[in-house]
Formats: C-alpha cells, sequence, structure tokens
C-alpha cells in the first residue's frame, strides 16, 4: 500500500502525482493520479493550504485501486456542484464520478476519509494486489442528487 502523509499544498500535488505513478511502477495510472489530485485539491481549497493529510492507495482484491484521503475536518464534507460555463471551479466530484467505479466518505473522531475506486488493479511491480481488503465500516456513498441537496 502507498502511504503518505503530508500537507496539503499546491506544490505538493505534481509531486504526489509523481510519487503515486512511481509506486505503481512508473506506467500509466491517470484515473488513480486524477483522483489523489483532486481530493487533495479539494482539501486545499476548502480546509486551506497546510491541512495534514494522509493518502493511501491499494489494491481491492477486486480489480479495482482504491484512494483514500484523510483530512482533520469531519464535519467538511464533500459537496458536488453544477459549474458554469467558464467558472474555473467545481468540477472535481463531477469528475471523480466520471472517473470513479464508486466513491464516499468515512468520518471518524477528528477526521474524515474521501475514498474512490477506479477500474484497473494497479500494484507495483513483483508485489500482489491487496487480496481480502477490507471494505471500510462506514461508507457514505452518496449519488449526484445527494451531492446537490447537501447529503
Amino acid at each position: 500500500m502507498f502511504r503518505a502523509e503530508l500537507l496539503a499544498l499546491p506544490k505538493e500535488v505534481p509531486v504526489l502525482r509523481r510519487a503515486v505513478r512511481e509506486y505503481l511502477g512508473g506506467g500509466p495510472c491517470p484515473d488513480v493520479q486524477l483522483c489523489v489530485s483532486e481530493i487533495v485539491g479539494n482539501v486545499i481549497r476548502h480546509l486551506g493550504e497546510g491541512t495534514p493529510v494522509v493518502v493511501r492507495v491499494r489494491g481491492t482484491g477486486e480489480g479495482r485501486t482504491r484512494v483514500e484521503v484523510t483530512d482533520p475536518a469531519p464535519g467538511a464534507l464533500p459537496v458536488r456542484v453544477c459549474a458554469a460555463e467558464g467558472e474555473e471551479c467545481g468540477r472535481g466530484l463531477a469528475l471523480l464520478a466520471a472517473v470513479s467505479l464508486r466513491r464516499g466518505v468515512r468520518r471518524g473522531p477528528g477526521r474524515k476519509t474521501v475514498c474512490c475506486e477506479v477500474a484497473g488493479a494497479y500494484a507495483p511491480p513483483g508485489t500482489p494486489e491487496n487480496a481480502g481488503a477490507q471494505e471500510p465500516t462506514e461508507t457514505r456513498r452518496t449519488t449526484g442528487a445527494q451531492e446537490a441537496a447537501g447529503a
């Protein structure tokens, strides 16, 4: 499993994308990199630069790769909005919805984890996928309507 603890800063996002790609063998993994970038970018935009995060990437054992980003704000839930034409912001969760098979939020004491799973069993060379990996217990799966309503 890839795991990185860092402060969410704009300059760290490309470094993180490269580290994830290297961990996954250096081959193309654009959906995984996009998910990492968008979730960490949301932390920067909505919680502020310098927020501590933990980023994890692992295989699920089911032909998918799971991305998780944990931050210290359990009450700040992601909400999908409809970006107007020409707006620079408001498309991150729509991008996650487009590339992921499923996504959700798990809240815990003093933290939340935003996660998504993409097709493709990306795994570092020479290591088996994380077979038998456990599903998080309190995943909140949302639909576009629930996100728009703030559920």
